[in-house]
């Protein structure tokens, strides 16, 4: 079954500032993959069975890359709620421990608060089997090595305490991102809740309307083992690239349209975590 969604905004790729976005864009999905990406009055018209999911006024972008995976999923420990000692990781929580069912517990409890950052693919290598277990069984992509904060330093080395959960407190939107939203490849991206209608600039768009409803659609399975998760900080969006003429929409928060918190995380086609 085709599943189209609907958002103000479309980012297929915020890295790259020629690549083109849409203002009132969907992006058609087939099981795992994209079938389609572009505006919605269009693919609405070619695609008209298609299941509807329409986030209204937000952005769409590829899935966010967590940088510190590895220090985060095997060093931070992160609490079950039964603890009763709050939610938020705890800075090397795991160092020196070699009870690998506990390590593992803690992984997933941070994979699963990862994903509503939008985060679809963390930075390893880790070297824990129970981490590594998983990390595959979650279904986010694996990659290598931290990215650097300029100068040659390693980004994780610049923090101090507990490594953040949310790619988009260290980096710009365009260095947070993981691939591409394009026809053919894996359908991983994250919806991102706008504050304001975006001005997309030198495109000749001043406003991007709100959509009216959302249609009903049935649920996608979640990740196996990984309960939704509700209540996280809000997420802010340093730089949205805008391709047409080359310009960008500025969601820092202060000046300009703000990005609220994250709305849902797709991730190989199924929605895996959705704001509550």
């Amino acid at each position: 079954m085709l599943t189209l969604h609907r958002a103000a905004l479309v980012l297929p790729d915020p890295a790259d500032p020629t690549a083109p976005s849409f203002a009132d864009g969907a992006v058609v999905v087939r099981g795992e993959h994209v079938e389609a990406v572009g505006p919605y009055p269009e693919l609405a018209a070619a695609h008209p069975a298609a299941r509807v999911r329409d986030w209204g006024r937000a952005v769409l972008t590829p899935g966010l890359r967590n940088p510190y995976g590895q220090r985060a999923l095997e060093r931070d420990y992160h609490p079950d709620p039964r603890e009763q000692i709050g939610v938020e990781p705890l800075a090397d929580g795991l160092a020196g421990c070699a009870d690998e069912t506990r390590c593992g517990a803690s992984a997933r409890r941070g994979l699963q608060r990862m994903l509503g950052y939008g985060v679809t693919a963390v930075a390893g290598p880790f070297e824990r089997p129970s981490v590594r277990t998983a990390v595959a069984r979650s279904g986010l992509r694996a990659t290598a090595g931290e990215l650097s904060a300029g100068a040659g330093e390693p980004l994780g080395g610049a923090v101090a305490g507990a490594a953040p959960l949310d790619p988009l407190a260290v980096l710009p939107l365009g260095r947070a991102v993981y691939g591409r939203v394009t026809a053919g490849g894996r359908a991983d991206f994250a919806v991102f809740e706008l504050q304001e209608a975006p001005e997309v600039r030198g495109a000749g768009v001043r406003e991007v309307h709100e959509a009216q409803g959302v249609s009903e659609v049935s649920e996608f399975p979640e990740v196996s083992g990984l309960p939704e998760v509700s209540g996280l900080p809000e997420v802010r969006v340093a730089e949205v690239q805008e391709a047409s003429g080359g310009s960008a929409v500025d969601v820092e928060g202060n000046s300009g349209p703000r990005a609220g918190g994250c709305l849902a995380t797709v991730l190989g086609g199924r929605l895996v975590y959705r704001r509550r």
